[in-house]
């Protein structure tokens, strides 16, 4: 016979592991702030290509000195350029941003190009391509991935509700949507931690892992229903979420290694090849979909249970004749 674990009586260990790491991120959040991608506030990107290693202290300081505005720079394989010669199999590609509301002319993209190629000789600096943002389309665009987000989650509380109404329909739902911000919280705040631009990576991992932590939510609340049903409706919220949470966690414990597997060898390609953008998208992935599956068991279970509690108590004290506390 499984054993059947005490979830909900460590439910105070677990909403203080969260709200410890919460404090961390809020304290992150005031004193490095979120960083705002071009993609969000507006800008322009110009990209370079060029052969071999540079000093990225020595390029910072060249890209200050040539530009008037604070600008940032990443740098990433050039697996176009390694795949075509042998000679460019070490090429890398520089993308260089911008902010601001103006697009960078083409004398500046050829003042820095020059500046580029004198600074650094032997390592052959081509310009690549440009593009800008404006801020008000930054902002839209902003402001539709936030919308995307919101809709997703409502859809999903309504299903829920729907499917698991035998077991409280809406506290259930409402409580897989506290779990859902609990990981989006986290997301954000690795981000955030990390020092990583907030941009349509962001986005992405954030409604993967809003389906991916309420898929693990579903298989328990399923499996509370069923117990539920076993059980008898008089079974106590407690034990019923404990025995059914202790019969699914092998099961949603797997699942997550799995996927953390699988994500992290991505990432450490991500790595090797320096593809930044992979690398901004899979490390957070990792992030979200641990949160993914402690949220479900140790945060969604044990807020429905004291919600189901709250309102059997409720219940109790408006029957005929009950004593008032």
């Amino acid at each position: 016979m499984r054993k059947v674990l005490d979830f909900i009586g460590h439910q105070k260990i677990f909403f203080g592991i969260s709200i410890a790491i919460f404090v961390i991120g809020i304290v992150c959040n005031f004193v490095f702030g979120a960083k705002l991608d071009i993609q969000f506030t507006g800008g322009a990107i110009v990209k370079y290509s060029y052969n071999g290693s540079v000093d990225e202290a020595k390029l910072t300081s060249l890209l200050q000195d040539e530009t008037a505005e604070t600008v940032s720079f990443a740098i990433s394989k050039n697996l176009i350029a390694g795949d075509q010669n042998a000679d460019t199999s070490e090429g890398y590609i520089v993308s260089v941003q911008f902010p601001g509301n103006e697009s960078i002319s083409v004398e500046e993209q050829a003042k820095l190009t020059q500046a580029l190629q004198k600074e650094f000789p032997d390592n052959n600096f081509k310009y690549s391509e440009s593009n800008s943002v404006e801020s008000t389309m930054g902002w839209k665009f902003f402001l539709k991935c936030l919308t995307a987000v919101a809709i997703a989650s409502i859809l999903m509380v309504l299903y829920v509700t729907f499917r698991f109404r035998k077991i409280g329909g809406l506290s259930a739902g409402v409580m897989a949507l506290l779990a859902l911000l609990h990981d989006v919280l986290m997301i954000y705040f690795t981000f955030v931690i990390l020092r990583m631009p907030i941009d349509s990576n962001f986005i992405a991992v954030v409604l993967m892992i809003l389906g991916y932590s309420l898929n693990d939510t579903i298989v328990i609340y399923d499996r509370v229903r069923e117990n539920r049903g076993l059980m008898g409706p008089k079974a106590a919220p407690a034990e019923l979420f404990n025995k059914s949470a202790s019969q699914c966690l092998k099961r949603t414990i797997c699942t997550s290694i799995t996927t953390f597997m699988a994500i992290a060898c991505v990432y450490v390609i991500a790595i090797i090849f320096n593809l930044t953008s992979v690398q901004t998208f899979a490390l957070p992935m990792m992030v979200g979909v641990i949160s993914g599956c402690y949220s479900s068991i140790c945060i969604a279970g044990p807020l429905w249970v004291n919600w189901q509690n709250h309102k059997a108590k409720k219940k109790a004290q408006q029957r005929p004749g009950a004593k008032k506390a």
